[in-house]
């Protein structure tokens, strides 16, 4: 099958693009670097020109309301026209675990637009609503930090391996369309601050982490569960522990 990856140069786009060649189909790694981009529309139709499945794993490169709004507005539009016109048969998209209980913050206003246009495109498709990424504690950590001390939540965080995101993403795309969202998750619920803490600790991070007791994520006040599953979720196979440790032993 011809398969294009969208964002497929990424963090997980490029793992996921490495799962579909090991299994022998036609992938395309599809970014503005490669000369595809959405935004634009620029190599688009001659990409999709006998796709069988699209994976769009794009992201806005601004986070600002009106920008990110703009960027999975105008993508999602080019990008699903230009399906439609190439008769794709599966829209693959990477979405959020809890995006619609987030609607006070603009990111997830846009990421909820952006499954909104898939739903109504008439294109068969599967949304994989995922966790926070386990690549991503280290930035958390980063952006809260005041001095030598981390101030953050006890917001719940279930924290999946990037491994674990792209295997689940090929496995979704081989597979028929669900017509529905799905949700991925890591193995193991933590607080927020905890498992910050404890990465640091692993990697000989000074910092301290203190608690502060508001739920706050992305700028936004959220639950303390906005952010992991309710209900039914597959889960990753990579704890926290495993992916620490080996992250440890590359630096």
């Amino acid at each position: 099958m011809k398969i294009v990856v969208i964002g497929g140069t990424g963090l997980i786009g490029s793992k996921v693009v490495q799962n579909l060649r090991d299994q022998n189909h036609q992938v395309v790694a599809a970014s503005p670097a490669t000369g595809i981009n959405t935004i634009t529309g620029e190599g688009l139709a001659e990409a999709l020109k006998n796709t069988d499945i699209v994976i769009d794993l794009a992201n806005s490169p601004s986070f600002e309301d009106e920008a990110v709004m703009n960027f999975f507005k105008t993508a999602g539009n080019n990008l699903l026209t230009a399906e439609i016109n190439a008769g794709v048969k599966h829209h693959v998209a990477l979405s959020i675990v809890g995006v619609e209980e987030m609607q006070n913050i603009g990111y997830m206003r846009a990421k909820k637009v952006q499954e909104d246009l898939i739903t109504q495109s008439g294109i068969p498709y599967t949304i994989v609503r995922s966790t926070q990424f386990m690549e991503f504690i280290k930035g958390i950590a980063d952006q809260a930090t005041q001095g030598d001390e981390v101030h953050l939540s006890s917001v719940s965080l279930q924290p999946i391996a990037a491994v674990d995101v792209a295997n689940y993403l090929t496995e979704f795309a081989l597979g028929n369309p669900l017509n529905d969202r799905v949700q991925i998750a890591g193995p193991k619920r933590y607080p927020m601050y905890e498992i910050v803490q404890q990465y640091l600790s692993i990697m000989r991070d000074s910092r301290k982490v203190t608690p502060t007791g508001e739920p706050v994520y992305f700028g936004g006040t959220v639950t303390h569960e906005a952010l992991v599953p309710v209900g039914q979720a597959k889960f990753g196979r990579i704890s926290f522990d495993q992916w620490v440790e080996d992250q440890k032993s590359r630096n």
